[in-house]
């Protein structure tokens, strides 16, 4: 088919509620590889939206594990194979103390659903205190969640066992200021005093939030309330895990914070359905305390044979460090030219995690959702692929896959320099 056929019969045969990128000139996409995509043209793509194939599209030795691995046997949790022990043992290795006991699903959606169910084992409590703007995924319970969600289009407002605290934006947020961390955390527990609480979920870098970095303190204080409150810490680690930021292998890490458990999906099977909650020995007590748990496919010898094979991948080709170092590189080149536009408000982000604020008033810091779209819709036509998010549609996020290199980073920043006003 070609890219036309292929619209009309999306159209006719899925669901509206279904979005497509780019709708005026969608990509048809055949191939991927490293932090490329190419269309059936052969044209080639520098992928600056996608972090869920981490350590690179169609990576060698991903794929050659899971092929490996389904050629052999693909069963269930409830046998005994060395994948699961070994990939258990050697995931939860990588997280702090008393971070110890997980278990696999199929997706971050299903991993914040399962911490749920934990938080309300554990506490006995139903109520939650979350962040504005936060996405945790698509269930049900978690849209009841998920302010982005529940407020937004088609969205039936906060239920009433949610308690929404503000997004910690220091640039155009409630409390403004790299000093402003005390006052965010004051919201939290002001919230948390408004119900009995269960869980405050976070996380601990804001996407569909507008790439927010919490100023300092922030999560550790945070997480400090609501354990005063009776309530258990999630950190949402969905977008972010597995070195992204650079500096740590978690987000939460960079925040000085330890969560009582940690929600895993997205990178963490490079493109293989694959999640994991991890928590503390009390937890999983609680929650082994009641019926039987059991999911078909998580933590299957496959899933588990693409997870270990993230982790040798990210240790071998050392790409936390090389998050690290793209990513200051990035940040610097971007921080350059927002020297020479007013329409960047702020440059922001940690490592491969950045996002760019555009306003029609820098003093105002009036956001310029439309000067977003045009901006995301120009570097398409350079065959740039971004996307834009937050509150107002007007932030540009940048979330490559992880082999994202130097020259990728400096062909981004001129092609931004280039189409802004």
């Amino acid at each position: 088919m070609n890219t036309a056929e292929l619209l009309a019969t999306r159209t006719a045969h899925l669901s509206s509620a279904l979005s497509v990128l780019y709708p005026d000139d969608p990509i048809h996409v055949v191939r991927g590889q490293g932090q490329y995509l190419y269309d059936e043209r052969g044209t080639e793509f520098l992928d600056c939206m996608n972090n869920v194939p981490h350590v690179g599209h169609s990576h060698p030795a991903v794929t050659e594990a899971v092929c490996r691995q389904l050629a052999l046997v693909n069963t269930n949790t409830r046998f005994l194979y060395e994948g699961l022990a070994e990939y258990a043992q050697r995931l939860t290795d990588l997280l702090p103390d008393p971070l110890s006991v997980c278990v696999f699903v199929n997706s971050g959606s299903e991993a914040n659903e399962l911490a749920l169910r934990m938080v309300r084992a554990h506490t006995g409590r139903r109520e939650v205190a979350v962040q504005d703007s936060a996405y945790h995924g698509h269930t049900t319970g978690l849209i009841d969640i998920s302010p982005y969600k529940f407020d937004g289009r088609g969205g039936s407002g906060r239920p009433p066992h949610v308690q929404v605290v503000p997004r910690p934006d220091p640039y155009r947020g409630r409390h403004r200021g790299a000093d402003s961390g005390p006052r965010y955390v004051q919201e939290v527990r002001d919230a948390l005093e408004r119900c009995r609480p269960g869980a405050f979920f976070a996380e601990p870098l804001m996407g569909t939030g507008g790439q927010i970095v919490p100023p300092d303190g922030y999560l550790a204080g945070a997480f400090e309330a609501a354990r005063a409150a009776g309530a258990v810490a999630v950190a949402d680690e969905v977008q972010i895990g597995f070195g992204r930021v650079g500096t740590s292998l978690w987000a939460f890490q960079s925040q000085g914070a330890v969560p009582d458990i940690v929600t895993l999906g997205k990178p963490i099977g490079n493109s293989y359905p694959l999640g994991a909650v991890v928590t503390t020995p009390e937890v999983a007590a609680s929650f082994a305390g009641g019926m039987e748990y059991f999911n078909t496919f998580g933590g299957s010898p496959v899933a588990c044979a693409a997870g270990l094979a993230v982790l040798d991948v990210l240790e071998r080709e050392r790409l936390q460090e090389h998050a690290r170092v793209v990513g200051a590189h990035l940040l610097a080149g971007l921080r350059a030219v927002a020297q020479r536009h007013e329409a960047i408000g702020d440059v922001r982000g940690q490592g491969l995690f950045v996002g760019i604020e555009l306003v029609t008033d820098p003093e105002a810091r009036t956001p310029a959702t439309d000067l977003a779209r045009k901006l995301v819709a120009a570097l398409r036509r350079e065959r740039i692929l971004v996307s834009r998010d937050g509150p107002d549609d007007n932030v540009i996020k940048i979330k490559p896959p992880l082999p994202f290199s130097a020259a990728d980073a400096d062909r981004l920043v001129a092609a931004i320099d280039r189409h802004l006003p």
